[in-house]
């Protein structure tokens, strides 16, 4: 057996929140790895506070012999026009494409998992980021060139007739149910979010250049100042360690929308009690062993102990196997959903089907609908909810589980005695079937009577 790797060295790592609401991270995504932007020729930096945008503009070398001067003439006039107006602020107010801009995009919509570190006399400090925030070229100068030709094609006939549909009146009522719900679906569309981006002015900002003093006093502050220790992070369990560095996600709605109804996704399965979260097992599947009900659970405050005391509330033992209560599949005042059958009867009639599946493991559908005469689809979904189909009829999906009865012959008995409970009611739902077969023989038995009998004749 090999030795465990010793430790060689111990670095102390540190927190610091100095810069954790005013920090982020740049990314260009179009330039390649080994490229490195020169911060130097940064002409104009603006942001949008609010909804976290940057544009950056980096100056372009005009005297470059790969600089094509007609071409950058052509874009500048596109954009700004020949003659722009007082009013308006050019793009390249010296006449050619000086500049390129770049304009940011979140990558990230939660970057509070991230930090950024740095390493000083044998210490990590990290400071966690506020955003990451991908730069990628905007090319506005495109748009602006088609705004404008746009407006210049328009002819005075055509404002006219847009003054005349503008004097036309239009009255439109919402339904005030649905109007909350329409408003927030609209604040999620695309159009919706543009606009609200679009509102928000930009705002001048000031780029500072690297090694400059402005620069190097911001470094600092990635420093932690207090160097106290709180603790030894590695002293928890590699469970709870986990769960600390990668924290469940409470708020999220995208597993919820795609888990058809009724079914309780495994997030949300944590969330509940250990009865909760076994009476969902038992809706979920139709039969389910203790070894295979501890696997889902997967948790080590779910002891063997707890489960078989909590299963009996919530569930019934078929041969070993578990299965959910009938009362809590049809809960009282309840209708079946096809043909709205009470919940008294739905639960009747699924507990004889069980109950004839533990005496013969396997049941024939006929005789099973000719006993609880139910509709065919109440008796299908019953069917359905305790067994699967085989060539020898509906049979129990498991088989039995010899070593649960074994060990724990305490609850095997309390489960009979309470078959034998109710063995009087299945009684007479299986009498009540007699009359109803004895009248369509004698309608059958009556066709065979000789013409003479029924005429009166001897």
């Amino acid at each position: 057996m090999e030795e465990e790797d010793p430790v060689v060295e111990e670095i102390p790592v540190y927190l610091s929140k100095s810069l954790a609401e005013n920090l982020y991270v740049f990314q260009f995504s179009t330039r390649e790895g080994h490229y490195t932007i020169d911060c130097n020729d940064v002409v104009n930096c603006c942001v949008k506070p609010h909804n976290q945008q940057v544009k950056v503009d980096f100056g372009l070398d005009t005297n470059s012999r790969n600089y094509d001067n007609f071409k950058g003439s052509q874009l500048a006039i596109g954009a700004d026009g020949k003659h722009p107006s007082k009013g308006d602020r050019p793009s390249y107010p010296d006449g050619t494409m000086d500049k390129m801009s770049f304009m940011s995009s979140k990558a990230l919509q939660n970057s509070g998992n991230y930090v950024i570190g740095v390493m000083q006399d044998r210490e990590v400090h990290t400071t966690p980021l506020n955003g990451i925030l991908q730069m990628r070229p905007s090319f506005s100068y495109f748009d602006k060139q088609d705004a404008r030709r746009r407006a210049e094609q328009k002819t005075e006939s055509e404002l006219e007739a847009e003054e005349e549909e503008l004097k036309q009146i239009t009255v439109k009522f919402a339904r005030s149910s649905d109007s909350e719900k329409a408003k927030k679906a609209r604040e999620k569309t695309f159009d919706f979010l543009a606009a609200r981006e679009a509102e928000e002015p930009w705002c001048e900002a000031f780029w500072h250049p690297n090694q400059s003093a402005a620069v190097e006093l911001e470094k600092q502050r990635l420093f932690c100042t207090k160097t106290t220790p709180t603790g030894h992070t590695l002293a928890s369990t590699s469970r709870d360690y986990v769960k600390a560095l990668i924290p469940p996600e409470r708020h999220d709605k995208s597993v919820e929308s795609i888990v058809p109804s009724g079914i309780v996704s495994l997030y949300k399965l944590k969330d509940l009690g250990l009865q909760e979260q076994i009476k969902n097992i038992l809706i979920d599947v139709k039969m389910v062993s203790l070894t295979q009900l501890l696997a889902i659970l997967d948790d080590r405050e779910a002891s063997e102990e707890k489960v078989v005391r909590i299963l009996p509330l919530v569930g019934m033992l078929i041969r070993g196997n578990w299965v959910v209560q009938s009362e809590i599949l049809y809960p009282v005042e309840s209708f079946s959903s096809t043909n709205g059958i009470s919940s008294e009867i739905m639960c009747r009639s699924r507990d004889y089907v069980l109950h004839q599946l533990v005496k013969r493991n396997c049941v024939d559908r006929q005789k099973i609908a000719a006993v609880i005469q139910l509709p065919p689809e109440e008796v299908k979904e019953i069917l359905l909810s305790v067994a699967q189909v085989s060539s020898r009829g509906w049979e129990l999906p498991l088989m039995p589980d010899v070593r649960f009865e074994a060990k724990y012959p305490e609850m095997v008995s309390r489960q009979e005695l309470w078959w034998r409970s109710r063995e009087d009611l299945f009684a007479e739902m299986e009498s009540e079937k007699g009359p109803k077969r004895v009248r369509k023989r004698s309608i059958r038995e009556s066709s065979k009577v000789p013409a003479d009998k029924v005429n009166g004749t001897a």
